[in-house]
């Protein structure tokens, strides 16, 4: 005769089974937290990071910085898990997220100059946090827009970009 299945039993394995799809090992597209999927930039000047896929999950942090570059290296649905130039995680919409592309000076300051060259003249200094629109890179050099300020950077000390990206 077979006993029947209690309800804390069936409880459980309901659980487990709801809860399954949002096992990090299962959200996770791309398993090398240095390879991101790709990069974007936040649409808004406020944008909630939560610690979860979802508007159930608590509230992490704010970003109050429209354009800072991230990392996206997971993605569930309309949500996107994302990683900024200092290594914090978390989960943002879709929604808050731009591909319009930005980098962020990580290093000592940048000399943006008038062109794609050591010795072209420089426009202005960079400092270390600036957030600069990508315009285009060569691999190299990036041209990049900062306030009313455009010019050539070079791309070692950016963080935004895979290492020699280029992007037209």
């Amino acid at each position: 005769m077979k006993q029947p299945m209690s309800r804390a039993f069936l409880f459980a394995i309901l659980t487990v089974a709801l809860l399954a799809p949002f096992n990090d090992g299962v959200l996770a597209q791309d398993a090398k937290a240095s390879d991101p999927i790709r990069f974007a930039s936040l649409r808004a000047d406020e944008v909630n990071v939560r610690a979860g896929p979802g508007v159930r999950y608590p509230v992490k942090w704010v970003f109050v910085r429209k354009r800072l570059p991230v990392a996206i290296t997971a993605e569930f649905e309309s949500w996107r898990k994302i990683r900024d130039s200092e290594g914090a995680e978390g989960w943002v919409h879709r929604a808050m997220l731009s591909a319009r592309r930005s980098i962020v000076i990580i290093e000592k300051a940048k000399t943006l100059r008038r062109s794609a060259s050591d010795t072209a003249p420089a426009v202005a200094q960079m400092a270390p946090g600036i957030v600069a629109k990508i315009e285009s890179c060569n691999g190299q050099w990036c041209e990049v827009e900062v306030g009313a300020y455009s010019g050539w950077v070079r791309q070692s000390g950016l963080w935004g970009l895979r290492t020699k990206e280029v992007i037209e």
